[in-house]
């Protein structure tokens, strides 16, 4: 069984077979593979609302229908793991720069702009975690801290480490 967004592990689909890392080099050397890696992730980005703005950056915005499509996102958590799925994936395909900006999207959307409650807890608890490279990960988990209320309930860093950051 065919999965859009394959990772090296088990998901909930237990005829899907985990990727190799054979495989997950081999897509990484065509062109074509690739382009409709990235062609599959705006695709599913639109369903959520998303619009991938920079192919390059992996810079994302709110699409025009943000607000019925988030509405669906707040509504049905089962979304939230088809998201840690496709985080994970964009960091076995190298696009780790994609995952730092829909991390960064769905804080700003869940911390700051406060519009998807019910996705809070999957982008702390899960998200941000996908985010392979420490240097990075450690800016979303302060970038997190800083918006999160009440402050003094933050519990995804060691205060210590994030007062002192940078």
């Amino acid at each position: 069984s065919f999965r859009l967004f394959p990772l090296r592990e088990h998901g909930m689909n237990f005829r899907a077979r985990p990727l190799t890392c054979r495989e997950i080099e081999a897509f990484k050397k065509s062109s074509e593979v690739m382009e409709r890696f990235v062609r599959a992730y705006e695709l599913m980005l639109r369903f959520y609302g998303i619009i991938l703005v920079n192919k390059k950056t992996g810079e994302l915005k709110r699409a025009e229908n943000w607000s019925e499509r988030f509405e669906n996102l707040n509504r049905f958590s089962h979304n939230n793991l088809r998201i840690t799925r496709i985080l994970k994936c964009l960091g076995e395909m190298g696009y780790e720069r994609y995952q730092v900006q829909l991390v960064k999207f769905f804080l700003t959307e869940t911390l700051v702009k406060e519009t998807l409650p019910n996705v809070k807890r999957s982008a702390l608890d899960y998200f941000l975690f996908t985010v392979r490279s420490k240097r990075k990960r450690r800016a979303l988990v302060y970038y997190a801290w800083r918006h999160f209320k009440p402050p003094g309930s933050f519990v995804w860093g060691p205060l210590d480490k994030l007062v002192k950051y940078k």
